[in-house]
């Protein structure tokens, strides 16, 4: 079973596992505990997502925004199909 994990690797919190509601639930407090200073979400390990996952790292997208940054690399198996139906932009900003 793979190990979900939220990690600080320089100016990027990087995201592994899969990211679905339980995980999410687990490791949010983690992701917002090592967000400040973060200039990029690197999504490289994560191996599957769901809604919940959309929603979490879009959140954490949405707070690096408003700091100035925002990045978001690599890519989440699921992830864009997930984007087209929640209207989401590369960076996992909504559009209208």
């Amino acid at each position: 079973m793979a190990t979900d994990t939220v990690q600080r690797t320089g100016d990027a919190l990087v995201i592994t596992g899969v990211l679905d509601r339980a995980a999410v639930t687990a490791i949010w407090p983690q992701a917002i505990a090592q967000l400040d200073g973060a200039r990029t979400l690197d999504l490289a390990g994560v191996q599957r997502l769901d809604s919940a996952g959309v929603a979490m790292l879009a959140e954490l997208a949405a707070r690096l925004r408003h700091t100035g940054s925002g990045a978001v690399v690599g890519e989440a198996s699921g992830l864009d199909e997930l984007r087209a139906a929640y209207r989401l932009s590369p960076t996992l900003d909504f559009q209208a």
